[in-house]
């Protein structure tokens, strides 16, 4: 008898100390911290396209499947939204043909100049919190940039730039000889660095030259000004240009997986998906070192200096929770009030550019990105229809394949006649 309650009490004993040690773990004093578990990593609401295999887009879908093949393009990532519901998001295609990987919504793709509207909605919230005001002047002794190595600048009317100016391309430059985000090398000789040279030189570069116009007085696209928004919002933050975003824009979100993407192959995103020129695409200098050739996807540009211009990667269905977020619509909340939404979608005068977005008119507002390799459309209209269409290809056509999407997506959306009623991102 006392043997047998022995074994019981050695049974009982068992059994709490492995319950103990189940929820107490071992200490890091007795196996150090190798043996800690990995932290939880944070990440996006990842949607498979599965959870649209039981609606009916396939008027949409024929539409998708005969462009990318009329385009030769590899792989899409489409989101379609009704009434601030994400109804529809799927992928087609090849992420990696090579790998025979298959696109999912959740796969990131670059998304070239749609990081203006990022960009810009960064500087509108900045205005919001009344750390600047958008007719705050950018350089000079009074200037956001009023510092090194910002100060040295040939034309004084440098001094008039306003942070407005920079939203809708009337800082004062045109690309008259060459975007200079894609002239490295000619930068780099012209301040006797070597390659790679970063955003602050390229801007340096272009303050030692004289304006193309006076700022205000017209609107012409450019490159260089969102950059050197990407640097406003750098001082007035006091964070990296990423960090605020993220932070400020994403974070409230729920958008984890976005982020600056890199221009080597070997430095892609787990998450990121391969790119692809037409066959017969030439070989350029890399951005890092000129006598290196290699393709322009790989290397030609330097994405993660693009930054605030067209350097972010995003998956279609990040991309729409931020859309309806700065759409004016109440259903989701934007993250920005009704005025400034007005005021990023209404042009300033006839000829200008509005805030972030590419193109402001009837019925709809619009945000285009083109790089090698990529091709993008968002498009938010006012009958409640908002897209997104990301492709990891790019053709012969350019920024003008941009029209040759919407037509597709509007013709298919035009013969969809039921649309279904859940939201993906609450199922």
């Amino acid at each position: 008898m006392l043997f047998r309650r022995s074994l019981i009490l050695l049974f009982i004993g068992l059994i709490l100390g492995i319950a103990v040690n189940y929820l107490t773990g071992p200490s890091i004093e007795t196996f150090g911290t190798d043996f800690l578990p990995p932290a939880p990593e944070t990440t996006s609401l990842r949607i498979s396209g599965m959870y649209s295999d039981g609606t009916d887009y396939s008027l949409i879908d024929t539409e998708m499947e005969r462009f990318m093949s009329n385009w030769e393009i590899t792989g899409a990532s489409l989101s379609l939204a009704r009434d601030g519901k994400l109804v529809y998001a799927k992928g087609y295609g090849y992420a990696d043909s090579q790998a025979g990987e298959e696109v999912e919504p959740y796969h990131l793709f670059r998304v070239a100049s749609i990081s203006k509207l990022i960009t810009a909605t960064g500087i509108i919230k900045l205005a919001e919190e009344g750390l600047l005001s958008l007719d705050d002047r950018v350089f000079g002794p009074d200037g956001i940039l009023s510092q090194e190595p910002y100060t040295n600048y040939r034309d004084k009317r440098v001094e008039d730039i306003e942070v407005r100016h920079l939203l809708n391309h009337s800082g004062g430059w045109t690309n008259r000889w060459g975007d200079p985000m894609f002239m490295p090398s000619v930068v780099a000789k012209k301040l006797g660095k070597v390659l790679p040279v970063s955003d602050e030189d390229i801007i340096s570069f272009m303050l030692d030259k004289r304006l193309h116009f006076k700022p205000g007085e017209m609107s012409s696209y450019s490159n260089l000004g969102y950059v050197i928004l990407g640097k406003v919002i750098e001082q007035v933050s006091n964070q990296s240009y990423e960090d605020y975003i993220k932070g400020s824009v994403l974070l409230p979100l729920g958008i984890y997986d976005m982020q600056l993407g890199n221009s080597h192959l070997d430095q892609l995103n787990p998450l990121e998906v391969r790119y692809y020129e037409p066959f017969d695409s030439n070989l350029t200098s890399d951005y890092s070192v000129a006598e290196q050739m290699v393709p322009r996807v790989y290397g030609g540009n330097d994405i993660h200096t693009l930054g605030a211009a067209g350097g972010w990667i995003a998956s279609s269905t990040d991309l729409m929770k931020f859309m309806l977020a700065i759409d004016g619509n109440p259903v989701p909340a934007d993250i920005i009030s009704p005025e400034s939404v007005k005021l990023m979608t209404t042009p300033i005068e006839l000829g200008y550019h509005p805030y972030g977005w590419r193109g402001v008119q009837a019925g709809e507002r619009y945000r285009t990105g083109t790089l090698a390799g990529t091709s993008t459309l968002m498009v938010n209209r006012d009958d409640g229809i908002s897209y997104v269409v990301l492709f990891n290809s790019s053709t012969w056509k350019g920024p003008k394949l941009a029209n040759d999407i919407r037509r597709m997506m509007h013709k298919g959306i035009a013969k969809t006649n039921e649309w279904a009623d859940f939201d993906l991102v609450s199922e």
